[in-house]
């Protein structure tokens, strides 16, 4: 399936590894060119040059208010165009009500929040009919999750944005959605698990409430949020797609 996106031209943030590494990836194997960015200017450029000549590293900590705009510059200083983002972030740290410092709260908010919706705002506004804005966000959108307490604070504050954002600018033909990923094989996942006092017995009781009974793989995410990204899902706008293995989906 031609997917449309030969030379349209992507962001897509906290890209050096997991979730956003696999979907520029896919992007770049589709034919799309790519700014990846990461919060280390050796990793970013590491991370591009193992994407090969259709991606860029930029290194680039969202909290800063100037990134927005330097990597819509990037992206049409590099390939000439701008076509959508897909704004990913870390997970900001675990813990349980008492365990999280007003500190810890703080920068997560500059971070997941504050951050994503600047570089939301700043690329609606040069985004063009067709151009598209991806959040990766989490199944805690629906669900707490248990020991992430700024995530479960954070993260469906976002949604609630990414929502009225896309009915504000569907008009213009700009698509705004979101992915919520739950257990996918990735860094951060297996770092939560290593939580636990036995990290073997809680990833088989996880797999086991899940119905197709294992973690997804970064691929399998990439793969979906391409699509979502691409012309060729030019009528989905405003919603929430979980990528679950089948924990969410449903009639």
């Amino acid at each position: 399936m031609d997917l449309g996106l030969k030379d349209r031209v992507y962001v897509v943030t906290g890209a050096t590894r997991g979730l956003g590494n696999a979907t520029a990836r896919q992007l770049v194997a589709d034919g799309a060119k790519v700014i990846i960015t990461g919060r280390d200017e050796k990793t970013a450029g590491e991370a591009a040059k193992a994407l090969g000549p259709g991606a860029v590293g930029v290194a680039a900590d969202n909290a800063d208010p100037a990134v927005a705009e330097q990597l819509v510059k990037a992206a049409r200083l590099h390939f000439g165009r701008f076509d959508g983002i897909l704004i990913s972030v870390g997970g900001p740290a675990p813990g349980f009500l008492a365990d999280n410092t007003d500190e810890q709260w703080t920068t997560a908010f500059e971070s997941v929040f504050l951050g994503a919706v600047r570089l939301a705002r700043t690329a609606a506004a040069e985004l063009g009919e067709g151009g598209v804005i991806g959040f990766v966000l989490s199944t805690s959108v629906h669900e707490p999750i248990p020991g992430l307490t700024i995530s479960n604070g954070l993260r469906p504050g976002l949604a609630g944005f990414a929502k009225s954002l896309a009915d504000e600018l569907g008009p213009r033909g700009i698509r705004v959605l979101g992915l919520l990923p739950a257990r996918i094989d990735t860094d951060r996942v297996r770092e939560l698990d290593g939580l636990s006092a036995d990290p073997e017995a809680t990833r088989a009781a996880n797999e086991s409430r899940i119905p197709l009974r294992r973690y997804g793989t970064p691929e399998e995410f990439g793969r979906t949020a391409a699509f979502l990204l691409s012309p060729a899902a030019s009528y989905l706008t405003g919603i929430m797609l979980p990528v679950d293995g089948g924990v969410r989906s449903g009639f």
